[in-house]
């Protein structure tokens, strides 16, 4: 520090020796020209050498400039004010074109001065008004308390060039730094500054301690070292990271409220939907079990008939609850996939084979070429995507309506397809379809489900680091397709 502070020392005395320097060469070359060179009257002379010396005051400041035009008045009276060569006048005139030659020349370097000077505060204050605007904006990037609380102290440094900074929020025991504990900037003062909600600036320690007003309230505080910004700058930035932390602390709470707002209108759906899907088998095999027990006429084929309704419904039952846990499974990242290259064909003949009592009477036309580069997958998974995204064509379909199912590479990454001839989805509600427990609105009480499926297919699909997607019109049917990276 003390090199630096003796270099710039250096360089200021050498720049003003320089200043003054020009201001003596700029006499002495007026003096010249117009003694040696050119024949004018004393007034263009005057007016030669207050130019001059309204350079030097914008290019130096005013003691440069008075020191000219005191030099300048000299040579004004010495060369070109009669008796020459002497520093007597010998007309009263004289003397005062003289001396208001000496004051328009001073009053004009200090008018030059003051704009000057002026100019220089309106130029900080531009850079500290674009400072608080870059900071302003960096305070925009957390919407998390405890985040932007680390953020801000860098933020300080970055914006405004201080050596550290640190703050305090009034109900938090932490203090958030720009750098260790050893900037000067003690929790004590930090506390203090925000029980006492007034500032403390030490020009001679460098530091400096604003509140963190939000309004009337003090919500903090915060210490900055080194570079002391002005007062009108530590109030905005001030008032900045106080709005910032409200501001984020706001949307925190919001974020906490929709999610529970959210996570009970998911239990509601969730209880609406087991209640009905549950329903259902339960009392298709309460039925049943109530028949068989209470009629002792039935004969061999009723009673086999009841036997394969209660069979039937206990798997349904059993489907429920493992897609339901599989959804929880696939939320949670806790299934792990054994990725292996396989040809997406394969999959497809195999789950359209399996899947013959699903599809019904709806014929399933396969294009698939032969020649796909296989894709990265767990073939167990990937079947049950196509499972489900099958079985959806065929509820949502009419009776041996075709479903078609088309495989191709785009941009390396296999793209296979599954076209129905349904009735088609909303717009409004193509983004809702994959989401857990939803089912169309003109189907959920006609068309079996739970509204799992579909969102089980897309957790296993973006877990293979692909998509899942559909497109579809209204009376003409959907296609839903899914991508995989190719091996």
């Amino acid at each position: 520090m003390s090199n630096v502070s003796y270099n710039l020392l250096v360089k200021s005395i050498g720049r003003a020796a320089f200043g003054y320097a020009v201001a003596a060469f700029a006499v002495i070359g007026i003096t010249l020209v117009y003694r040696a060179l050119l024949n004018v009257n004393p007034t263009t002379v005057a007016l030669t050498f207050l130019v001059g010396v309204l350079a030097v005051s914008a290019t130096w400041g005013l003691r440069h400039a008075v020191l000219m035009a005191v030099t300048a008045t000299l040579a004004f009276n010495y060369y070109f004010l009669p008796p020459i060569g002497t520093f007597t006048i010998s007309d009263p005139q004289n003397w005062v074109a003289l001396f208001a030659f000496l004051i328009t020349a001073v009053i004009a370097s200090e008018l030059s001065e003051r704009a000057q000077r002026e100019a220089r505060n309106a130029h900080e204050r531009r850079r500290e008004v674009e400072h608080l605007y870059a900071f302003s904006q960096q305070l925009l990037s957390s919407e998390n308390v405890a985040e932007l609380l680390n953020l801000i102290p860098g933020y300080v440094v970055e914006s405004f060039a201080v050596k550290a900074a640190a703050v305090s929020l009034a109900n938090r025991a932490d203090v958030y730094r720009s750098q260790p504990a050893n900037d000067g900037l003690e929790i004590h003062d930090l506390q203090l500054t925000c029980m006492r909600a007034e500032p403390k600036i030490d020009t001679q320690g460098n530091v400096a301690f604003v509140p963190l007003r939000m309004g009337v309230r003090v919500v903090g505080s915060l210490g900055i070292s080194g570079a002391i910004p002005s007062r009108q700058t530590l109030d905005a930035m001030s008032s900045l990271i106080a709005v910032a932390v409200e501001r984020a602390g706001t949307i925190e709470r919001l974020g906490r409220a929709e999610a529970a707002r959210e996570s009970e209108q998911l239990r509601s759906v969730l209880l609406d939907s087991v209640t009905h899907e549950f329903r259902t088998p339960l009392t298709a095999i309460k039925a049943s079990v109530s028949t068989l027990l209470g009629s002792s006429g039935l004969d061999g084929g009723q009673r086999q008939d009841l036997l394969t309704v209660i069979d039937e419904e206990s798997d349904r039952l059993n489907r429920l609850v493992g897609e339901a846990a599989e959804m929880a499974q696939l939320e949670a990242d806790k299934v792990e996939l054994e990725l292996e290259p396989h040809q997406i064909r394969q999959a497809v003949e195999e789950v359209v084979e399996e899947s013959k009592q699903i599809l019904g009477h709806h014929p399933v036309e396969v294009r698939v070429p032969a020649g796909l580069p296989p894709a990265r997958m767990d073939l167990e998974r990937i079947k049950e995507v196509l499972r489900h995204l099958l079985e959806n064509a065929a509820k949502y379909s009419p009776a041996e309506a075709p479903i078609h199912v088309t495989g191709e590479v785009k941009n390396g990454m296999l793209t296979t397809s599954i076209a129905d001839r349904g009735s088609g989805i909303d717009d409004f509600e193509l983004p809702l379809v994959f989401e857990k427990f939803y089912r169309g609105h003109n189907h959920r009480f006609q068309v079996q489900g739970t509204g799992m499926g579909l969102a089980i297919a897309k957790a296993i699909v973006e877990a293979h680091g692909g998509r899942i997607g559909v497109t579809s019109q209204l009376g003409h049917g959907s296609v839903f397709y899914f991508t995989l990276p190719a091996a």
